[in-house]
């Protein structure tokens, strides 16, 4: 019976965040423990294993799963060196396989190793052999590296955003890898750099103009001779040698193919890519747009803070200008404040407490701010998630009432991207005046759907979508945002795996 293994390593970092990431930031696990979780929820592993199930005479392998609990900071050595070596372990120990899913990210970075999902895949290859095929997924986030390229036979990547196509993308790299163990295609992948990092609305494929570009590799990756195509913008805020853009088509055997359509999706995406930044509005002004909205909830998008996108989640920035502007309207707010839950759980539900919030984790860019507050609620931050209902654990967690201010005070980070840490302490965010939503982007349904107005708050923070204020140091230049008069010549890098396994 052919056998087909299935490992994942995911996390996606800010290096602009100081607070290192640690192995309390993943969920480990292994072998059947593995696949319960995946068959219980819709990411990617989920998907692949619906399509192995379904095709008869196939073993799916469980090896390991360093599934991130929520995005952070540069990944500490220590905690990279033993995820590293599980994983590799998990590839050793596992008996002789016919084929390969790997389901990673591409944004992570440790403090050693700026290529970790490069680096496990030519450990892994060496392990495995130049033989077996491999098919990795990536989130359209990662930065495609030349040395995933080389180690892993294709490519697929998601073609949502906001990431609602986690299931699907593990089907379609099921499928792929089913055709490549029966020896039907021979992929080659074209890869096409962009000197571009970007943010905004326009990013929001269901709607902006970078739906352009995935609905061309979408008809690239059905129509004849495509076998998977997408866009890789990157994390901005991963600073790491190969940060861009990237286009990419895998064809079957057709390098001609798959250079022109790779260079093709790239040169209709740069013709937008100066669209494809976000206006963003001062504290100041912030204040006083939120101050006269007279009529339903203003969301304050502090992006500079998204958990999601590796930022520490303890910016009390713009608490602190509504507060000193005497903001009167009734506002709900997350912080990630250990000490100040640990306080909150000390004095109890009801009791009055004088404490300060924020600026733990992060306090170049933040000060601690003194307040006095009301603890409303205490629990232990385990909640399932909004979007694909698995288990958010944010550490124990208080609701706090300081004047007009309810705060959401966390543990640790937890995601942002919907609304579930909010409705799973008692606050319904259609209910204040106004909203600090520290994502990017959320589904249409949570937030713009119904609120009176969307503000996108110029605030510091190590996810700011104010590239330039950040100091990026590693990835390659010139580049758009960071650099003036940009330009942009397409050129095609191929990738082809020699050694192919043919169907007996």
């Amino acid at each position: 019976m052919p056998k087909i293994l299935i490992a994942e390593c995911k996390q996606e970092v800010s290096t602009f965040n100081p607070h290192l990431s640690g192995l309390d930031d993943f969920g480990l696990r292994r072998g059947e423990e593995m696949l319960r979780f995946h068959r219980s929820v819709r990411h990617e592993v989920g998907g692949a294993l619906s399509v192995f199930d379904a095709a008869p005479g196939f073993e799916a392998v469980p090896a390991y799963s360093a599934f991130l609990i929520t995005s952070g900071g540069t990944l500490a050595a220590r905690a990279w060196e033993q995820i590293a070596g599980e994983f590799l372990a998990a590839i050793r120990a596992a008996p002789k396989v016919d084929g390969v899913y790997f389901c990673m990210h591409g944004a992570m970075a440790s403090e050693r190793e700026l290529d970790p999902e490069g680096y496990l895949l030519a450990e892994s290859r060496k392990i495995l052999g130049e033989e077996v095929p491999i098919v990795l997924s990536l989130d359209l986030h990662g930065i495609c590296t030349d040395r995933m390229l080389a180690h892993s036979d294709a490519v697929v990547a998601y073609h949502t955003y906001p990431h609602v196509d986690f299931f699907e993308t593990g089907q379609r790299a099921a499928r792929l890898l089913l055709r490549l163990m029966a020896g039907e295609v021979r992929p080659v992948t074209a890869k096409v750099p962009i000197p571009a990092l970007v943010r905004g609305d326009e990013l929001i494929t269901a709607t902006g103009l970078f739906g352009r570009s995935i609905r061309a590799a979408q008809a690239v990756e059905a129509g004849p001779g495509g076998l998977s195509a997408g866009m890789f913008i990157g994390n901005p805020f991963t600073d790491v040698p190969e940060l861009q853009s990237y286009s990419f088509v895998v064809t079957e055997n057709d390098p001609g193919l798959a250079e022109r359509e790779a260079i093709r999706i790239a040169t209709e995406f740069w013709a937008n890519h100066e669209k494809m930044q976000v206006p963003l509005v001062g504290l100041e002004d912030m204040t006083r747009l939120a101050a006269e909205n007279a009529k339903g909830t203003v969301v304050l998008v502090d992006a500079a803070d998204a958990t999601s996108s590796g930022a520490s989640g303890d910016s009390n920035t713009i608490l602190r200008q509504l507060v000193t502007a005497g903001y009167r309207g009734r506002t709900l707010l997350p912080i990630v404040d250990s000490a100040a839950v640990s306080q909150a759980f000390a004095a109890g539900i009801g009791a009055t407490i004088r404490t300060t919030l924020g600026g733990t984790l992060d306090p170049t860019r933040f000060a601690p701010l003194p307040l006095v507050a009301q603890v409303r609620m205490l629990s232990d931050g385990n909640f399932l998630s909004e979007s694909f209902g698995e288990v958010w654990r944010s550490g124990p967690t208080a609701v706090l009432e300081s004047g007009n201010f309810t705060i959401v005070a966390t543990s640790r980070a937890v995601s942002l991207y919907d609304r579930a840490l909010f409705l799973a302490h008692g606050q319904d965010p259609k209910r204040f005046d106004a909203v600090v939503v520290k994502s990017p982007h959320c589904e249409h349904h949570m937030y713009a759907a119904w609120c009176a107005r969307l503000i996108n708050v110029d605030a510091p923070g190590s996810a700011s979508a104010n590239l330039r204020r950040l100091g990026h140091m590693r990835c390659p230049r010139p580049i758009f945002p960071l650099d003036e008069a940009v330009s942009f010549v397409p050129k095609a890098r191929l990738f082809q795996r020699q050694f192919r396994r043919t169907s007996n």
